[in-house]
């Protein structure tokens, strides 16, 4: 196995776990943020979700800003504003704050799904069409509000995105289907693949992303990273509990049925049908877990397939200190700088 070196990141949802307030689950965030700015993560991304018991994060640009002053090193991201939910100018002008704040450390990642129901999408913007195109001119309107230039006789050939910044944040898409990355090509901006929502076809569409990258006045060269589930342990009966809540949350994700809170000992004694059996061994790639050593052959070996030297944990446990801890001894076998 090769001993490419891999930069680890964090991609982190702001998960409420059982008996936990959505309250208590944001402090943990900033908390998880701290710990892996020390430990010498490279990024930090937070999420965005709406309509949801299960996950805190709904304001990635608030939970930015904070995250960005509890912290020193990382650069800090957003993974990612759902753009359909927003405003072109109102992110430019989050971001350009951000990025006036804490220069050179903001990231700006985006996707084109809502994060979130139909229903819900409707009336966080109720213009919102569900459209490509649409997404497609927000990228440009983006770019050119980043750039205080605008096409001449459209609005924002008029309007200035402020506070009018100097730098830009770095600008990334988000997919987990490979159409995002031709976009993302195409506009030279960075590529994250959600390997944790899709672990087929990521590799071929990281490389489609790489042959037809243009290069911008942002980014000069291709930027690649993976997003997974990761949980790395010295116990191997926590391993087992991890897999077995995570394969049952996909499931219940996939049903539409609801989805709330669980620990392992709400899905231990389940029967499982064929079908469903078949559905959780298909999605039984979306997570790696092990031991220090299983999980650093098994990142290096995805690292290798993806072509990056970039991969971003994604990591729910049941209990907190867990999580800490996952994130330490992943840390430690990739031998981190803090």
């Amino acid at each position: 196995m090769s001993t490419k070196k891999i930069r680890l990141s964090v991609l982190d949802q702001s998960p409420i776990r059982k008996g936990v307030t959505a309250g208590q689950a944001l402090q943990e965030t900033v908390q998880l943020a701290r710990h892996t700015d020390k430990l010498g993560y490279y990024r930090y991304w937070v999420s965005e979700h709406h309509n949801t018991g299960l996950l805190a994060g709904s304001t990635p640009e608030v939970l930015i800003a904070h995250l960005a002053g509890e912290t020193k090193n990382m650069r800090i991201g957003s993974g990612g504003i759902m753009m359909p939910n927003h405003s072109t100018l109102k992110v430019a002008e989050n971001f350009r704050m951000l990025e006036g704040l804490f220069p050179g450390r903001i990231d700006l990642g985006m996707g084109r799904a809502p994060g979130t129901d139909r229903l819900t999408a409707s009336v966080l913007n109720p213009s919102n069409q569900f459209s490509e195109q649409d997404f497609v001119q927000q990228l440009y309107d983006l770019i050119n509000y980043f750039h205080d230039r605008g096409e001449p006789g459209t609005p924002q050939s008029k309007i200035r995105a402020i506070p009018q910044i100097e730098t830009v944040p770095g600008m990334w898409l988000l997919s987990s289907s490979g159409q995002s990355g031709l976009f993302a090509a195409h506009f030279g901006m960075g590529y994250s693949y959600a390997h944790f929502i899709n672990p087929y076809g990521g590799a071929q569409s990281v490389q489609l992303y790489r042959e037809r990258f243009q290069p911008s006045e942002d980014l000069q060269a291709p930027e690649v990273n993976v997003a997974l589930f990761v949980f790395c342990s010295e116990d191997e009966e926590k391993i087992k509990r991890h897999r077995a809540v995570m394969l049952h949350r996909f499931l219940q994700f996939e049903k539409g049925a609801p989805v709330y809170p669980i620990s392992y000992d709400d899905v231990k004694d389940i029967v499982y049908t064929d079908s469903e059996v078949e559905r959780i061994n298909y999605n039984s790639k979306r997570v790696v877990t092990g031991n220090p050593e299983q999980i650093k052959t098994q990142l290096t070996r995805l690292a290798l397939e993806y072509d990056v030297d970039e991969i971003m944990a994604v990591t729910i446990t049941e209990d907190f200190e867990d999580r800490l801890r996952s994130y330490e001894l992943l840390a430690e076998v990739f031998e981190l700088r803090g």
